[in-house]
């Protein structure tokens, strides 16, 4: 198959499955979309020639935009835009899983900072206050009480941007110090890691210790729900442990596996690929049997 791979930064993610493509024979167009132009009815790039499309843009912006053009032109895009427009926003991801009847922690959200300070004074300290779009756990913070409070809302309402000005304010969830990732495709867990750390925030990204996850059948029912609520896919999964069980508070639709893979004696980059090969071949047969 030849395979579009949308990029803007080549990083160890990317280049595992440019390996894995490369070493199953299928061509692969690397299209730096820093550099391309994209038109209403096509692009610099011939996209009639592709047989499916991966998004791996580092920026959540261009990924959604780039997305939407792709799928104007019919071809087949992982992840679709539909599906990045819901996990890229924090809003819409909570709403999806509520929706669902999935536990996902308590959120409110406020546009003044007045309101915002109403809503951190129901749920009482600490809070966790977040953008609506961002990763890595950039811009979160815990407030610990009214003086933190009125700072942090003070500062960002004069950062400028208009997402700054939406308060997103969840319950703060005291986790073990750790939290969970299961990678899925379209729903079917691939393999999981469990993060620690010392500091609330457990991203791998940001220095955590990573091993191996048991997914239980408990954990397994919740993702392949959570990744149906926001329309499937490859997905990273995020959950956290609480007294009451299990809770999922992200999910992320351009996902990082390099930490995950260093740690499972699962092949994931191997796993995806043949995703992509059953993806590209369905969407052939589809398009043969409209021709017909």
């Amino acid at each position: 198959m030849r395979v579009g791979l949308l990029y803007s930064r080549i990083r160890t993610d990317e280049k595992l499955l440019l390996e894995e493509l490369r070493d199953r024979g299928h061509e692969v167009v690397k299209i730096d979309v820093r550099d391309q132009q994209f038109g209403l009815s096509g692009s610099s790039v011939d996209a009639a020639e592709l047989d499916i499309v991966v998004d791996r843009c580092v920026a959540t912006s261009r990924s959604m935009y780039v997305t939407e053009f792709f799928a104007s032109y019919g071809v087949p895009i992982v992840n679709p835009p539909e599906v990045a427009g819901t996990c890229s926003d924090k809003v819409k991801t909570s709403l999806a899983l509520e929706e669902a009847g999935i536990p996902t922690p308590d959120t409110r959200v406020a546009f003044t900072r007045e309101a915002a300070l109403e809503a951190i004074d129901d749920f009482g300290y600490p809070v966790v206050l977040k953008p609506v779009v961002g990763s890595w756990g950039r811009l979160m913070a815990r407030i610990e009480d009214d003086h933190a409070a009125e700072a942090i809302l003070e500062h960002k309402e004069t950062l400028g941007h208009y997402e700054h000005k939406i308060f997103y304010i969840q319950e703060f969830v005291d986790k073990p110090g750790r939290d969970l990732r299961v990678l899925t495709l379209d729903g079917e867990p691939v393999a999981g890691m469990i993060r620690s750390a010392d500091h609330w925030i457990t991203n791998a990204h940001r220095g955590a210790d990573t091993q191996q996850l048991e997914i239980t059948p408990e954990i397994e029912d919740l993702v392949r729900r959570a990744s149906d609520a926001v329309g499937g896919g490859l997905l990273g999964v995020d959950l956290m442990e609480t007294e009451d069980g299990y809770t999922i508070h992200e999910i992320n639709h351009t996902v990082e596996y390099k930490a995950l893979a260093d740690v499972v004696d699962v092949d994931i980059v191997g796993a995806v690929v043949d995703w992509l090969e059953e993806k590209a071949a369905t969407s052939e047969n589809g398009a043969a049997k409209t021709a017909l």
